[in-house]
């Protein structure tokens, strides 16, 4: 043979040695990095504890002084990153009081909020219930009445799937008859609502419910898995006066008391700093006591600030539960 047939030879055998090589490679499985499971723990690790919630009530001044539609809650609660919605019954009283909240008014409000919310792919969490009257007020006639009053909110949140209503427990002033008159209340309404499989949940909104040793007394003596708190950050003013709070509760005291009974959290806020902390609740510190609680659902953002635009502050109080929660982690 000679030499240019040698070098021919020599060729193919490379060729064909080469062409074997890949498709061996191609054939071969590809082994997983044997770090991929722990580079999906650090991933998952890092998403805070809970899922994040918008509280309609932060877009009150666009629905009542710009009129903006309040049934485009769905569309901004998407567009500015959160996965849960909760309503706020007040938002939509116009048109349900001039209906008397009739059944067809009640089953509008609900074909629409669903509506929204499927479009957008959200979850309707819980209804924040106001002006259907006092639930620890002393005249039981009067208690019956708001307890009758609720319960079309219940019936609405069965069927928008939300899994609670939020309530205020207003009345007495006086704690001793304030704890009865609220248990009776509570009792009454929790037991209605257990049976539409609806969580019935008291925030601290003012009044002896910002108490939080008497708010968790009364969780206690209900004593039903259905009655709960919605610890808010920031309402723990018992009594106001002209100039403000004249009597305010320790906040960190008070959500550390309520979370045991919690099946919901607001987080409240007004005004930021230059870091983007909330200057006058120590979001890292709350976020400790709720996640020491085991705490893992959603936490709704409520800015209630005038410095900042609602979007604005409904914006940065959402970056701030995200970096909070995140270095908890």
């Amino acid at each position: 043979m000679n030499q240019k047939n040698l070098k021919t030879k020599g060729i193919k055998v490379v060729l064909v040695a080469l062409l074997m090589g890949v498709l061996s490679c191609k054939e071969a499985p590809k082994e997983q990095p044997k770090d991929v499971d722990t580079a999906e723990a650090t991933m998952k690790a890092k998403e805070p504890f809970f899922k994040l919630s918008l509280a309609q009530w932060s877009i009150h001044k666009m629905i009542r002084e710009d009129g903006v539609d309040p049934y485009t809650f769905a569309e901004k609660a998407k567009k500015w990153g959160f996965t849960g919605l909760e309503y706020v019954s007040q938002l939509y009283n116009p048109e349900l009081e001039k209906a008397n909240y009739s059944e067809e008014a009640m089953a509008a409000f609900v074909e629409k909020s669903n509506a929204e919310a499927k479009k957008y792919g959200l979850e309707n969490v819980l209804i924040m219930i106001d002006g259907q009257g006092n639930l620890a007020v002393s005249d039981e006639k009067e208690r019956n009445e708001t307890v009758e009053k609720h319960k079309r909110w219940v019936d609405a949140a069965a069927a928008m799937g939300c899994h609670a209503i939020r309530v205020n427990l207003n009345g007495s002033s006086v704690p001793e008859e304030w704890k009865v008159n609220a248990v009776d209340g509570l009792t009454k309404l929790a037991t209605y609502a257990k049976g539409k499989n609806i969580n019935v949940l008291v925030e601290n909104h003012g009044g002896l419910s910002s108490n939080g040793v008497l708010h968790a007394e009364v969780m206690k003596a209900v004593n039903m898995d259905n009655c709960g708190s919605l610890p808010d950050f920031g309402n723990f003013c018992i009594t106001r006066s002209k100039d403000g709070c004249a009597e305010e509760y320790d906040n960190y005291k008070g959500i550390a008391e309520l979370m045991p009974y919690a099946k919901a959290v607001s987080a409240k806020s007004h005004d930021f700093d230059a870091e983007g902390n909330e200057t006058k609740l120590d979001y890292p510190r709350i976020l400790k006591i709720v996640k020491d609680a085991g705490y893992t659902g959603f936490i709704g953002v409520e800015y209630e600030g005038s410095i900042l635009s609602e979007e604005q502050g409904i914006i940065a109080t959402r970056d701030l539960l995200i970096k909070a929660g995140k270095e908890l982690n």
